[in-house]
């Protein structure tokens, strides 16, 4: 597995697939890594795409020397990380939750490297009319109430109610951060929650937003906002899937995703 030396951190990731093939970067969310991804490597392979996974700083086997920057280092560190592994290379980028503030921002930086964009369960730090309105109709007190009853909020109740085994598997690779101050990084993602309307609306680049009906974490209409506001915004509501569609309904995903790509070309 090779490393990204960064400033303040270390940086894994891994790369598989033929280097003439187009690239796919997944950017994991809070409760991942770069194993988030177990069930979209083998099939974007098959389907003829260079994958790219990498852990941010901070989530193992990944590190960093303090809490901060965090979040505010993830846009950048992805640049080097591309730099690095695959310099000049167009990419296509696959973003789960905490992932899209990393993905959005790096995209609207660089809007000619990025063939696609898929932002799935989150908005990314899009803030507007209709994401303030989908956030104040969440119900308080939700997640806290799953993690009382031993239940991932970003499983979900019916990934560990129907899917047992996987969610014993997400919480274990969620785990595998157990030094990372999950709160502090929440803190900093509210802190980037600053992309305007205005920001996106020049953006060119196609964009999938994908949620899952029954996400409790981020709210699928926060998620079709920022498709809405996009110029090639896309939304897909995908059924009985919570915050996690990557992880719980794999094949839905990857052939939502897969679809989305061959068509963004």
């Amino acid at each position: 597995m090779p490393w990204l030396e960064r400033p303040g951190a270390r940086i894994s990731y891994e790369l598989h697939g033929p280097a003439d093939a187009p690239l796919v970067v997944f950017a994991h969310g809070l409760g991942g890594n770069h194993l988030s991804w177990w069930q979209q490597v083998p099939a974007f392979l098959a389907a003829g795409y260079r994958c790219l996974t990498f852990a941010h700083r901070g989530f193992a086997p990944s590190t960093q020397e303090a809490p901060e920057p965090g979040a505010r280092a993830f846009a950048a560190d992805l640049a080097a990380l591309l730099d690095a592994a695959a310099p000049g290379q167009p990419v296509r980028l696959v973003a789960q939750s905490m992932g899209g503030w990393t993905s959005l921002a790096f995209t609207l930086a660089n809007p000619r490297r990025v063939r696609a964009l898929v932002m799935c369960d989150t908005h990314g730090g899009f803030w507007s009319d209709a994401t303030a309105a989908a956030w104040a109709a969440k119900p308080p007190g939700i997640e806290a109430s799953l993690f009382a009853r031993g239940i991932h909020p970003a499983a979900g109740e019916r990934m560990a109610r129907e899917q047992p085994a996987l969610h014993f598997l997400y919480r274990g690779i969620d785990a595998l951060a157990a030094g990372l101050d999950k709160d502090a990084l929440r803190r900093q993602l509210g802190e980037l929650w600053t992309i305007t309307p205005a920001d996106v609306a020049a953006l060119e680049v196609p964009v999938l937003c994908l949620a899952g009906d029954e996400d409790i974490v981020i709210p699928p209409p926060a998620v079709e906002a920022l498709a809405r506001a996009l110029p090639r915004g896309e939304f897909a509501l995908v059924p009985a899937a919570g915050h996690s569609v990557y992880f719980e309904r794999a094949d839905a995903f990857n052939r939502l995703v897969l679809d989305f790509l061959a068509r963004a070309g």
